[in-house]
């Protein structure tokens, strides 16, 4: 008996949302969107039952743009699990140790369930070590006490409430990818980063930092010092701190490469096989894989980074070649050092005494990030494009059910896949290296609100390609028949 067979009773009764039987109307779309981002917004204020307030650190706080969620509330694990078994699986679809033809539709379904499984155990795997562990989201006694109960079961409440939160934004994400616009995760991260990004332009102090805005009513009104210009000291300041120069330019910079990256494309011309004179264009762009493989690498990253944050609270005498922890909690040598992202500029600037490390010790740190988001990038935007039909052969296949063919050649699915393996293969390498080389960049010189280059590069992107997606749906809504060439 194969593992399909012996796991099929069970993958295909995973709980899931219904397909709209028909098509549902735009209107209807933006309305089903809407309501998840609403209560998306409800749950991140939401704080687990139990949890002892103000206390705890957020170790996804680095990772929290391209991960969304809220520390402390009850989409504290955010889309990290998502995302993880995506890794998961796509490795092992890459090696073709599953076995399932997406193509075959029982295989399909099987695939769906494997993946809504698989996020469940990664779930419960992400929320575990952060309750019982005490680091992350530590339980409060007071509660306890007044419960009558032993700390162990309040722990194990936090932790059945946080599975639930990760849980629910799994079937949050199915709801916008069925009935709504867009994806539910790449609809989390727009909403976590605008989050940032309006607190970073806006914020007047307070509880939270001083905003770009309000830094600049200081200046300009005297209340903040900047000092000459044209000194050390000054120029530094109006640049970083609380000039925040080199911030918004880093940000608007981000902004237009990733819109331009977006516009620049290699058209390849079709025709209609049966109606004279109608023609189009299938563009290949130079980001073809979207941005949104990065997610998939800076989650690797995140998990490697998670894990050593457990081995250093759970096993005193770790090794220091492993890593050494400093009183922030963040890794300040060893593997777990030089494997950690550069977040801020605060992290590699020694010309400015922001950090104690040695140069060549954060040079090796930058070196390794680079290459790890350059190669991954390129890696994983392969396997996204052969995983989610994009590839020459899907995309052969897709021409040829729409009826259209490229002039001059055939009208025959082998030609169009020749065809497409001239430009696909080479532009998503191309693409994912850049957007990897952009992501560490933006990251090195810091952004307004402190949203990292990977989460802003992907709210940028995730929100063109809404905003095309929305532009088709208008189009369709006004032309029926366009449906039948979109395939719909």
């Amino acid at each position: 008996m194969s593992w399909k067979e012996a796991a099929e009773p069970v993958l295909t009764r995973m709980p899931s949302i219904d397909r709209p039987e028909g098509h549902v109307p735009f209107k209807r779309k933006l309305m089903w969107t809407a309501v998840i981002l609403i209560v998306y917004f409800f749950l991140t204020n939401i704080n687990p039952f139990g949890l002892a307030a103000g206390e705890g650190t957020d170790f996804f706080g680095q990772f929290r743009s391209i991960l969304a969620g809220e520390h402390g509330s009850l989409m504290q694990v955010g889309i990290g699990p998502i995302v993880t078994a995506s890794i998961v699986l796509q490795l092992l679809g890459g090696a073709n140790l599953l076995g399932l033809d997406t193509n075959d539709p029982r295989d399909q379904i099987l695939y769906q369930g494997l993946q809504k499984l698989l996020v469940i155990v990664v779930t419960a795997m992400t929320a575990a070590p952060m309750v019982f562990t005490g680091e992350f989201l530590p339980s409060d006694p007071a509660v306890a006490q007044a419960l009558g109960v032993s700390i162990g079961v309040i722990d194990t409440l936090v932790f059945l409430q946080v599975f639930v939160g990760g849980v629910l934004i799994l079937f949050m994400d199915e709801v916008v990818s069925k009935w709504g616009v867009g994806s539910g995760v790449g609809l989390f991260i727009i909403a976590s980063v605008s989050q940032q990004l309006v607190g970073g332009f806006f914020s007047w102090g307070g509880l939270g930092a001083t905003g770009f805005f309000a830094s600049w009513y200081g200046i300009i009104f005297g209340e903040t010092t900047l000092g000459s210009p044209f000194t050390t000291e000054g120029l530094f300041a109006l640049l970083f701190e609380p000039g925040e120069i080199l911030a918004i330019f880093t940000t608007l910079f981000i902004f237009g490469i990733v819109v331009y990256a977006e516009s620049v494309r290699v058209e390849i011309p079709l025709s209609h096989a049966r109606v004279k004179g109608a023609r189009g264009r299938f563009p290949v762009k130079l980001i073809y894989a979207s941005v949104l493989p990065m997610i998939l690498v800076r989650a690797l990253q995140a998990n490697i980074q998670f894990f050593g944050q457990i081995l250093n609270s759970q096993w005193p005498g770790m090794p220091e070649w492993l890593g050494v922890y400093g009183d922030q909690g963040q890794p300040i040598s060893g593997f777990f050092y030089y494997t950690n992202p550069i977040q801020t500029r605060e992290e590699w600037m020694w010309f400015l005494g922001e950090t104690a490390a040695e140069p060549w010790m954060i040079a090796s740190r930058v070196a390794i990030d680079l290459t790890f988001m350059v190669i991954g990038g390129a890696i994983f935007a392969i396997f996204w494009v052969e995983t989610t039909g994009m590839g020459p052969e899907a995309t052969a296949k897709q021409i040829q059910n729409s009826g259209m063919q490229i002039p001059g050649f055939r009208r025959n699915p082998q030609v169009v896949e020749k065809v497409m393996e001239r430009y696909i293969p080479q532009v998503t390498v191309i693409g994912g290296a850049l957007v990897g080389f952009l992501a560490v960049m933006a990251n090195m010189l810091g952004t307004i609100g402190g949203v990292s280059g990977t989460g802003l590069l992907l709210a940028v992107s995730i929100t063109y390609k809404l905003y095309e997606e929305i532009a088709e749906e208008q189009l369709m809504e006004m032309h029926p028949m366009m449906r039948q060439m979109f395939g719909q």
